[in-house]
């Protein structure tokens, strides 16, 4: 009986490692995801304060011309 338990116990084990691996790589591709969205979104930001616009914004000039929140 001895040797069952061990063998149970071990497979639990090997159980929950591969539960924790799918979770380990669902979460290092949400964290990839987001981390090329935030790579455009900077190289967005830093083309508009060289002096570009970002994309749908026509109106708005770059953001040296824009007037502080106060005014």
């Amino acid at each position: 009986m001895q040797n069952d338990e061990r063998l149970n116990r071990i497979e639990e084990r090997i159980a929950w490692l591969e539960r924790h691996v799918v979770a380990q790589d669902r979460a290092m591709l949400e964290l990839s995801e987001e981390n090329s969205r935030l790579k455009i979104e900077l190289s967005s930001l830093r083309s508009r304060v060289s002096g570009g616009s970002l994309p749908g914004d026509a109106e708005a000039g770059p953001i040296s011309e824009e007037r502080p929140p106060h005014y």
